[in-house]
């Protein structure tokens, strides 16, 4: 919901009700979360300088057009250039993020590719336009162990040549040990814990980050017994009073039932949403 906000993709009934979101472009400020989510400032922005990959690539492309024909239209869209340097821009660009033929390619229908080719394609249309913030919405999650690792080493590769910034959402700490420079922890929509990534693996200061970093397995020690959080995720509607994460902590207390800590500087860089 985070990263639709900032595209100004909030379905409805949702809506921003609150805070900024800040756009920096050619030395101006542009308030995103006060742009009309159909106007044409938005609209010129979305897909052109801040692009988003999907979850899943398979339910994102439209079955009916083929992959070259959509990401044509991206590129025509935002970028002044005739048709037949959009078809070669396609061309180009699905030849960068590793489809093979892509001369033949730019025809298929998105059920004629597989799951990882399919992810490449939503990279390529992503990238089409060079934006400067490309947002991956657990870009890996429905792909196996092998294509995740090529979708992910690509994306960085491309993040190198293009000097996109990329804000990667998953829940796969691999994944962020891998990618990630700075790293925010979320639980039920708050942020509790932010820092740059080696100090969020090695000194975990909120209780909920500490769960996360004793649940996963050792890949040194084969003894390891894991710590799993107690407890279930509450439902959005039920959302606890005070600190969100109180219900599960191992070290509660009376005031975390009562008040909802605030995100404070705990060291240098270092942020954390918890009393204690």
């Amino acid at each position: 919901m985070t990263a639709l906000a900032i595209m100004r993709l909030v379905p409805p009934p949702g809506k921003i009700v609150g805070g900024e979101i800040l756009y920096y472009q050619n030395d101006r400020i542009i308030p995103l979360h006060q742009l009309d989510p159909k106007g044409r400032k938005i609209r010129s922005i979305r897909g052109n300088e801040i692009a988003m990959i999907f979850q899943e690539p398979m339910t994102s492309f439209n079955p009916v057009f083929t992959i070259g024909h959509q990401i044509m239209e991206t590129i025509l869209l935002h970028q002044k250039v005739g048709k037949k340097e959009a078809q070669e821009r396609t061309i180009e660009i699905l030849r960068k993020v590793g489809i093979p033929m892509p001369e033949r390619r730019i025809d298929d229908y998105p059920h004629q590719l597989s799951g990882g080719m399919c992810q490449r394609a939503m990279i390529a249309m992503a990238l089409s336009c060079r934006p400067a913030l490309l947002i991956a919405d657990e870009p890996t999650t429905a792909l196996d162990v092998t294509i995740q690792a090529q979708v992910l080493e690509l994306m960085m590769a491309l993040k190198e040549e293009f000097g996109t910034s990329i804000m990667i959402i998953t829940h796969d700490l691999g994944v962020v040990a891998g990618m990630a420079d700075e790293v925010v922890v979320m639980y039920l929509g708050h942020i509790v814990e932010k820092s740059d990534v080696r100090r969020i693996f090695h000194d975990p200061k909120h209780p909920y980050t500490q769960g996360l970093m004793q649940s996963r397995p050792s890949i040194i020690s084969h003894t390891q017994h894991l710590k799993p959080i107690r407890g279930t995720i509450p439902e959005p509607y039920d959302i606890p009073k005070g600190c969100p994460f109180q219900p599960r902590c191992s070290m509660p207390s009376r005031r975390c039932e009562m008040e909802k800590p605030p995100l404070v500087e705990v060291e240098r860089g270092h942020f954390v949403a918890c009393w204690h």
